[in-house]
């Protein structure tokens, strides 16, 4: 997903097109999972073009669907007519949340910790603005945990993979960067898409439930 600092309009396209084979490969089925169980008002961080929000669940009352790219934006407005909750797709950026304190019971956050300019600040507002005891969706591709793969997506994102990309890198440790945020990861999945005998630099992903504290 691009990057919410600048623009991205080529790789918005092909993130458009490319989606939806990546939505019959399987990451469809990894979205009811992601969404499964959650309740009341949502924020989703960079919502794309709106894949998640078929998938969510009855007992969501509104999604707040925020996304920085307008052409992206567009399509997600398209596809928030059909969802079978409410959404309202705004204008946005992940450091820079359209929301007050502690204002929602959950954040998802699917696809686009890889491409925003800071995780940290990214994170600290989702902490901010999911009340205490809510949850963190997330669903991310992340650093690989062998030293050769590492190796390559670490070199990739000095160079060219970011610029290709859209602001994305593959070597980031989001699990890390959720806890230290101060949130508590309850589930943790690990898995790899595509699932082929060749794993490329983006292949490893995780997927997830964390919780902020209730205190």
């Amino acid at each position: 997903m691009p990057n919410d600092r600048i623009s991205h309009p080529i790789f918005a396209r092909f993130y458009a097109r490319v989606s939806t084979s990546m939505e019959r490969g399987g990451v469809a089925e990894r979205r009811d999972h992601l969404l499964a169980g959650l309740a009341g008002e949502v924020i989703e961080v960079g919502a794309g073009n709106g894949l998640n929000f078929a998938h969510y669940p009855a007992e969501v009352t509104r999604v707040i669907a925020v996304e920085p790219d307008a052409y992206l934006r567009g399509i997600a407005q398209d596809a928030a007519v059909r969802a079978p909750v409410k959404v309202e797709v705004v204008n946005g950026v992940a450091d820079r949340l359209p929301l007050g304190d502690a204002a929602c019971d959950a954040v998802v956050a699917s696809l686009v910790l890889c491409s925003v300019p800071d995780q940290g600040s990214a994170l600290a507002e989702m902490y901010r603005v999911v009340r205490p005891g809510g949850q963190l969706r997330f669903m991310e591709h992340v650093v690989a945990q062998t030293p050769g793969l590492r190796r390559v997506q670490r070199l990739l994102d000095a160079t060219v993979w970011p610029v290709m990309a859209g602001g994305c890198h593959t070597s980031r440790d989001t699990s890390a960067a959720i806890e230290a945020t101060g949130f508590t990861i309850e589930r943790l999945e690990r898995f790899r898409f595509p699932d082929t005998r060749i794993t490329n630099p983006s292949s490893p992903h995780i997927l997830g439930v964390a919780s902020r504290s209730e205190s």
